[in-house]
């Protein structure tokens, strides 16, 4: 993949597609991967909760959508802090999801409609549940079993402090201190996330040994791999240094806190993923390691995609990167460049269960941060302009050669729930933040899969374990599909044509001769792509054949604004 400056159409060479022996040889190069949040894809059973065999129903839709691969959100037996991001028992369903068997039907169905399966992985920390830590708490300090996880005594004349100022992610201390069996005050260990997220400690070979194995249980059922979980985090800088700059709440110093703390992307965690790479390098057919690592700079990011690493890391810095054609141009063109150093193809994503889906983030006003959450009493993004940039901002993102990765609903173009009722709301960060962060319930509401159904038949006795708005009902998948123009049928025909024209395994030329700073515009193969994120018409080149677009065109030769074209 390359990135090559161009001034005309004329002077770029038109790829005829991918060949033998190409990267589109590779999937995990090229491929479109639906994330599913089990919770909240689709229930089987009625209990308002999403479940595996609510999937396997499903999974047809997706084989039409004209994905590659999904990725299942934790599934593993949890209490469910966090979702399921807090595992009690990494070789087992939690009984809310399903069975084992339910896991191994989803793999068969999903294998025979041509689907991949990657399932998540969290390693930098388990529940409090989890029997190793259970062991630690029994087993008291100095002893073997809290080797395991990160305990410290604490500071003060009577160890009455943390060890050091490190802050969770979910706002509040990174400590929480254990109570001795006589009743007196223990020691403290230490959880990035929520209190009953302990994390694990990546120095003792017991952990990593355990990981091993457990990667090797769900490869031998079936699985194609694997997203890993806060992937930058499971070395910590020896000695735990106190943050330089001590900060209350993460947010209030993002890049300070999340991408330079100590606690973050240590060079040693490397070690973790050749050794892991090693063993799915045993495995055929092809299986596949993704990093979630929120890490800067984009050559910070490439180490987790070396040759013997990862295949695949997420590029949040696009994801965060603001609707204005110079800074998506800087931002895509230095993502190619760095994955491209090291022999990677870039991971595209918009949307995840973390943000705020990308059909309310580009109808905020302004550029400003990307909020954690809306609330009903926040400002409100614009529905109408959000969905339109939205589809413009997709048609752009699986146009890039790479991979791309699209969460739940967003093919239907679904909003966040930004007047959910604050009593209902169950991420974490609501209740550490003091009630002042939203959170990412908004982005998690259940799927609308029939617009007269109970539920949006989401499931069969209607129930849903959050609400979901009143805009979901006309944004129903059975009001959408076949629909022309629809938001469904725009992501359905982009698939399709990503695969016919072979833009994944394809490189990136920039043109700029449609006359206007704010047209992002660049050759991939045989296509070119236009996105006027302007606010006023540009005229299209003349003789060129639109095969796509992301709303209809006026039909006077002119790209309208938050529009995006494929031209060939």
């Amino acid at each position: 993949m390359s990135v090559i400056e161009t001034n005309t159409l004329e002077t770029v060479s038109a790829a005829a597609g991918p060949e033998s022996g190409s990267p589109a040889d590779d999937w995990r190069r090229t491929a479109v991967v639906y994330q599913i949040y089990p919770r909240s894809f689709a229930d089987g059973d009625g209990d308002g909760i999403g479940d595996l065999p609510g999937i396997i129903g499903r999974l047809g839709a997706l084989a039409e959508l004209g994905v590659d691969a999904v990725w299942l959100s934790p599934f593993y037996k949890s209490p469910q802090a966090d979702a399921g991001y807090d595992v009690a028992d990494y070789r087992d369903i939690d009984p809310l999801f399903g069975t084992l068997d339910d896991f191994d039907a989803l793999v068969a169905k999903a294998h025979d409609l041509g689907l991949k399966v990657i399932i998540d992985l969290v390693p930098n920390h388990s529940s409090d549940e989890h029997v190793w830590f259970q062991q630690a708490l029994a087993a008291g300090p100095g002893s073997p079993e809290r080797e395991r996880y990160i305990f410290r005594d604490g500071l003060g004349e009577r160890g009455e402090l943390p060890p050091n100022n490190w802050v969770s992610c979910f706002r509040g201390p990174a400590w929480t201190r254990t109570t001795n069996a006589d009743g007196t005050p223990g020691q403290w260990y230490l959880h990035l996330f929520d209190t009953k997220q302990p994390d694990w400690n990546w120095e003792h070979p017991e952990v990593r040994e355990e990981f091993l194995s457990v990667l090797r249980f769900w490869l031998d059922r079936g699985a194609d791999g694997f997203r890993v979980d806060v992937a930058h985090a499971l070395i910590k800088a020896p000695g735990l240094p106190d943050l330089v700059h001590p900060i209350q709440d993460p947010e209030a110093d993002p890049e300070g806190f999340f991408m330079n703390g100590p606690m973050w992307d240590q060079d040693r965690v490397h070690e973790v993923y050749q050794s892991w790479r090693a063993l799915l390098d045993e495995y055929s057919p092809d299986r596949i390691l993704c990093a979630e690592a929120w890490v800067q700079p984009l050559s910070r990011l490439a180490n987790y995609v070396r040759p013997d690493e990862m295949h695949q890391a997420f590029n949040f810095e696009y994801l965060d990167t603001p609707w204005n054609a110079a800074a998506l141009r800087t931002s895509i063109t230095a993502s190619v460049a760095s994955n491209e150093s090291v022999g990677a193809p870039t991971t595209w994503v918009l949307s995840n269960h973390d943000v705020v889906r990308h059909a309310s983030r580009l109808g905020l006003p302004g550029n400003g941060p990307r909020p954690n959450g809306i609330r009903a009493g926040d400002v409100q993004p614009d529905a109408e302009l959000g969905l339109r940039r939205a589809r413009a901002a997709t048609l752009l993102m699986l146009a890039l050669p790479g991979s791309a990765y699209l969460y739940q609903g967003e093919e239907l173009g679904l909003p966040d729930h930004t007047d959910l009722d604050d009593d209902l709301r169950q991420d974490p960060t609501w209740w550490r933040s003091e009630y002042t962060e939203a959170g990412r319930d908004g982005c998690r509401v259940p799927l609308p899969w029939q617009a007269d159904a109970p539920g949006l038949g989401f499931g069969p006795t209607g129930l849903t374990w959050l609400p979901q708005p009143e805009a979901y009902t006309e944004l129903a998948r059975d009001r959408q599909l076949g629909v022309a123009g629809s938001t469904l049928e725009m992501y359905r025909t982009a698939l399709r044509l990503r695969r016919e024209y072979g833009l994944g395994p394809g490189s990136l030329e920039w043109a700029d001769d449609l006359g206007s700073g704010d047209v992002l515009s660049f050759v991939n193969g045989q296509v070119r792509v236009a996105a006027n994120i302007g606010t006023t018409p540009v005229a299209l080149l003349a003789g060129a054949t639109v095969v796509h677009s992301s709303v209809e065109l006026p039909g006077d030769g002119t790209l309208p604004p938050d529009t995006t074209v494929w031209l060939v």
